[in-house]
């Protein structure tokens, strides 16, 4: 028969109970914090856009302005931002929560007051060359109006933002009414080449 060099203590039944559940308990956070890091992509599909921005609003570099709009900056950009009197020249991509596209454009312009409210308050907060990762919750996206099949009713919207330049429509107006003078655009007013996207109007 073997002895053991340190004799082993007998351990109390009270204290090996307890040392059962403390390993217990231990396992279970250790399992709560996998299931919770791996439960992310059903969280983005099955909860209510409520429940996904209150987990949302925890994760590393996001913020959430007064209104309720969510951005992560993923590159800051330089200079002013734009505001309601300007134009913007942007690239976008517009996904639901589960990844679906429902719009995207490497260039677009528009005016920042021409868009749904969420999308205008963060290009307000861009600066040039600044690329944002916005969420933008139904009240200020489309609310409980569906946008045909792409955007059903209630729906966050995902997008990915360039801010490529922006200008004053009065300075777009003036150069515009000088082409049109020296011949070089029709008679016709409107914006400029590329309109308002179809996906953030």
């Amino acid at each position: 028969m073997s002895v053991t060099a340190v004799p082993l203590r007998p351990i109390k039944k009270g204290a090996l109970l307890t040392l059962w559940v403390g390993v217990g308990l231990a396992i279970a956070a250790a399992a709560g914090a996998a299931w919770y890091g791996t439960q992310s992509p059903a969280l983005l599909n099955a909860a209510t856009p409520e429940q996904f921005l209150a987990w949302n609003a925890k994760q590393d570099g996001v913020v959430t302005t007064g209104s309720g709009l969510q951005y992560k900056v993923l590159t800051a950009g330089t200079g002013g931002s734009p505001t309601d009197s300007d134009a913007v020249l942007v690239g976008y991509k517009g996904t639901l929560r589960d990844g679906t596209v429902f719009d995207e454009n490497p260039q677009a312009s528009f005016p920042v007051a021409g868009v749904v409210p969420g999308f205008s308050e963060a290009l307000k907060l861009m600066k040039r060359g600044g690329k944002y990762r916005l969420w933008i919750p139904p009240a200020l996206g489309y609310g409980d109006h569906a946008q045909g099949d792409a955007i059903p009713a209630n729906s966050l919207l995902v997008f990915d933002v360039d801010l490529i330049d922006y200008k004053s429509i009065a300075e777009i107006q003036a150069e515009m009414e000088r082409l049109r003078a020296q011949g070089a655009l029709p008679s016709q007013g409107g914006m400029p080449p590329g309109g308002m996207p179809p996906g953030i109007q």
